[in-house]
């Protein structure tokens, strides 16, 4: 039987993101929200724990504003027991280092009502920064060992075995409890809710969190606790102009092909 807790971030769809050209920060007012995928991993891995060791319990834990409470029942329907969100104006504009600081003073507030954590999984990177920063640093401010980029978790009596991806392949690493561990995408598809399991999330509590009820210096969070600066964002030029080569054969094609690149002095 285990205790964990799976940190959870509702992002907007990144087909729909726009930029605020002033406080350069993501504009969310009006703009589809998803659980980020990486999290809905690690979601996976913790109820698959929960799966073969029956009674371990799975706490969910979200900061964002708060229509971030739909992101948390989705993840209730399917495997979480508990759940928290984060959530104040004093958390806004923060950067990867602030929030890292705010989840974990968040963390030690919830450890006092839901009891010490065997293990915290994460998923690997948010879809809409792509620092993969938050979980390690996570780790540092709580003091716990850290694996990354897992895509299979093993619970063990007295440790955690971890299938980590690296870029030669995979490695095996065992870990002991309490510990954290953040999750990219594995073989496997997160499972589905079922009907029964929606309506009860539906109907469930959300605990909200308040900058009042954590231990926290708010110097530390939102944008004054924030050293990232964004000087400038903009968005790419889409470049229309190439070339179709379509003859024939593929003889034909690489005569073609060839012919181009010689007559632009390319080869």
């Amino acid at each position: 039987m285990k205790n964990i807790l799976v940190c959870i971030k509702q992002v907007p769809d990144t087909t729909e993101i726009r930029i605020d050209p002033v406080k350069k920060t993501l504009i969310r007012d009006g703009v589809p929200s998803i659980v980020n995928p990486f999290d809905t991993y690690a979601l996976e891995l913790a109820a698959r724990i929960k799966d073969k060791e029956p009674g371990t319990k799975i706490t969910l834990i979200c900061m964002g504003p708060p229509q971030a409470e739909a992101a948390l029942k989705e993840c209730l329907a399917v495997g979480g027991d508990k759940a928290y969100l984060v959530s104040g104006r004093e958390f806004g504009g923060s950067d990867t280092l602030a929030t890292s600081y705010i989840i974990s003073c968040a963390i030690r507030k919830v450890r006092e009502l839901e009891g010490d954590f065997d293990i915290i999984f994460c998923g690997k990177q948010a879809i809409d920064g792509d620092t993969a920063q938050v979980g390690p640093e996570m780790a540092e401010h709580l003091g716990l060992p850290q694996v990354t980029y897992a895509v299979e978790a093993t619970a063990e009596e007295d440790r955690l075995v971890v299938k980590k991806e690296t870029e030669e392949g995979f490695e095996m690493v065992g870990v002991k409890y309490p510990c954290l561990i953040t999750v990219t995408k594995p073989s496997f598809e997160p499972r589905f809710p079922t009907i029964k399991a929606k309506l009860a999330a539906n109907r469930a509590k959300i605990n909200v969190l308040g900058a009042g009820d954590l231990d926290i210096d708010l110097s530390r969070a939102g944008l004054k606790g924030s050293p990232t600066k964004v000087k400038k964002t903009f968005t790419p030029e889409v470049k229309t102009t190439g070339v179709k080569i379509h003859e024939e054969t593929d003889e034909a094609s690489a005569e073609k092909l060839f012919a181009v690149l010689s007559d632009n002095k390319i080869i």
